[in-house]
């Protein structure tokens, strides 16, 4: 089983947890930048943090045989404390980056008018960019905060297609699969969403724009929720091909959009992890 988990924030790992990744089957990952658990109090807070996700994390990653890629933006929370709007003056020289795959995690928390303005300017971003987007829905008042979430999609320059929502359950990705965006799971011990309810939702909705994600961080997380959610598909009687869509295809081919997926293992000893095909990447190849 190969994975690509679309969506872990290693930062907030092991280097233990690096190598059971490994050993479980994950050869690339991309983690979005986040909220570190307390406030920033300055722009250059956030500028250390990216240069850690482009250029650390990225070799940490690679001795473990796993291809590091990130996204890069001011997340929903930080949006509304202006100690650091100031960063989205400084967004676009990180979005040039080889390893920067997507603009995000971007979208909402509270639903303020602050963080509408830092959604929508950088999904303007994104535009500008070439790349897709990564958004955050709120874990509160999820369903408003989803129908606002794609009422700002469907008003900006962005395709559908290029934008996925994450943090969906059984209710809210009812609202978003006739969008066009693809749509993000995250796979939690207690909170969001478990192995047999993702199972639910590939049944009754498909394996088609559809995104697994441990979304593992600095709280009670598993980042080997991917691979327990493929060993879940297939006892409940999913093939090994449907297995490979969810856990690999579908992330290489929305994070493929980007261009930036390199045709090349991570040059780590004994990494295995490669892609091939067009800029969209649609089709890609690893060892396991």
């Amino acid at each position: 089983m190969r994975i690509f988990d679309p969506h872990i924030h290693m930062t907030s790992r092991t280097t233990d947890d690096y190598e059971a990744m490994h050993a479980a089957g994950v050869r690339a990952l991309v983690e979005p930048a986040f909220w570190l658990g307390q406030p920033r109090t300055s722009v250059g807070s956030f500028l250390d943090y990216f240069d850690s996700l482009i250029g650390w994390e990225p070799f940490r990653a690679a001795q473990f045989g796993i291809r590091h890629h990130c996204t890069i933006a001011l997340n929903p929370k930080e949006a509304n404390d202006p100690r650091c709007t100031e960063v989205l003056q400084h967004l676009p020289r990180y979005l040039l980056k080889d390893g920067v795959v997507a603009v995000g995690e971007i979208g909402y928390d509270s639903m303020t008018p602050e963080e509408d303005e830092a959604f929508a300017a950088q999904l303007q971003l994104a535009v500008t960019h070439d790349l897709p987007a990564l958004v955050h829905t709120p874990h509160r008042d999820k369903a408003a905060g989803v129908e606002r979430t794609l009422a700002v999609v469907r008003e900006s320059a962005i395709g559908p297609e290029r934008v996925v929502v994450d943090h969906l359950n059984e209710v809210t990705v009812r609202q978003v699969i006739d969008s066009g965006c693809w749509m993000g799971f995250s796979i939690y011990p207690d909170t969001k969403m478990d192995e047999r309810r993702m199972v639910a939702v590939l049944r009754e909705f498909g394996t088609e724009r559809i995104l697994v994600n441990s979304a593992a961080d600095w709280g009670r997380s598993d980042p080997l929720k991917t691979r327990k959610t493929g060993d879940a598909m297939l006892a409940a009687g999913f093939c090994d091909d449907d297995v490979d869509q969810v856990l690999w295809r579908n992330p290489v081919a929305f994070y493929g959009q980007s261009g930036k997926l390199e045709p090349a293992d991570s040059g780590a000893p004994g990494a295995d992890a490669t892609y091939e095909g067009n800029s969209v990447l649609r089709g890609a190849r690893a060892e396991v």
